[in-house]
């Protein structure tokens, strides 16, 4: 049985964030987390599409609305982990991840 790959996500803050990598439409555990749409531009070099956090993975993931813009800009896989402390934790987290790479379907940034 083969692991599931993991990648360091440096932040804006030069803390670093691991996340498990998947294909698109994973079930994923029904518990908090935070989440990129990401596409690998040549093995082992990953460029994200989209960055977000929510309340329950496996619900915000069946249906994003993102998900569709994400998959033009090159997405075809979903990094993710479950996050513990509250909101505010994958708020900072998601915030870090956006300022640093600068997602194209990240509207918050326009």
């Amino acid at each position: 049985m083969s692991e599931t790959p993991t990648i360091m996500w440096p932040g804006l803050s030069g803390k670093e964030y691991k996340y498990w990598i998947y294909p698109m439409a994973p079930s994923l555990k029904e518990e908090p987390g935070n989440y990129i749409f990401a596409g690998e531009s040549k093995p082992g070099y990953w460029t994200p599409c989209y960055i977000g956090q929510t309340e329950n993975l496996d619900k915000r993931l069946g249906s994003h609305e993102k998900e569709a813009c994400a998959k033009r800009h090159g997405a075809t896989h979903i990094h993710a982990h479950t996050t513990s402390g509250g909101e505010a934790v994958r708020k900072a987290e998601e915030e870090d991840l956006i300022q640093k790479w600068q997602p194209p379907c990240n509207e918050q940034l326009k």
